[in-house]
């Protein structure tokens, strides 16, 4: 019996490539492609696929939300996350989200048939670089007396604090995310309690340390 696969990625040349390496193996059937996650969450309510392989950053919804949204829905379909970011609050918000796989893109052709292999076997699959950063991440925490790790916020959270970090005024961060200036407040003074920090510099060290500013 065949495994039937869904490839979501915003570049066609991405989603070639992947059909291209994918069918050689017998056993695999590429059911459906995706552009975005809207398009790839009707695709899985439609085509039921097996597996899903999915890019983090696409236009509107990012992978891990169409992650989220899809094992809400159909835990029974076990997703995959091909990406180019190795940072650790990324991986660590794809593995809260119910991901099976992480994979740098760079590994995809020596290890994502692999990857497929071993979820479909129950297991979760990370190239070496995301297990390394998985391990650090755990050690960074259990030597952090009190300290939360940016798992901890949510993704709006996440989205003030890389402001924050980049130097920009709460009335800003107010006009960018389009949200009102008493909301970014509220959201710092929440961020500051979850992270256990008491002023902007450690909340961008934080930022720093976890990839989320490039200062």
């Amino acid at each position: 019996m065949s495994t039937r696969i869904l490839l979501v990625d915003d570049h066609q040349i991405v989603r070639d490539g992947l059909r291209l390496l994918l069918q050689e193996q017998p056993d695999f059937e590429i059911v459906g492609e995706a552009n975005s996650s809207h398009a790839a969450c009707q695709s899985a309510e439609k085509l039921k696929p097996d597996i899903i392989v999915t890019d983090v950053e696409m236009p509107g919804l990012s992978g891990i939300d169409l992650a989220r949204t899809v094992h809400a829905a159909h835990p029974h379909i076990k997703i995959i996350v091909l990406t180019a970011h190795a940072e650790a609050h990324f991986v660590n918000e794809a593995l809260q989200a119910g991901v099976s796989g992480y994979i740098l893109k760079v590994n995809a052709a020596r290890e994502l048939i692999d990857a497929i292999r071993s979820v479909l076997a129950g297991r979760v699959y990370l190239c070496p670089e995301v297990s390394t950063v998985v391990v650090r991440e755990y050690q960074r925490q259990m030597n952090t007396p009190g300290g939360a790790g940016l798992q901890a916020l949510s993704e709006r959270e996440r989205e003030v604090l890389a402001r924050i970090a980049d130097g920009l005024s709460t009335k800003e961060i107010a006009a960018v995310l389009n949200l009102s200036v008493k909301t970014i407040e509220t959201h710092r003074l929440h961020i500051m309690a979850k992270l256990k920090v008491n002023s902007v510099a450690e909340l961008t060290k934080h930022a720093i340390r976890e990839g989320l500013s490039t200062l």
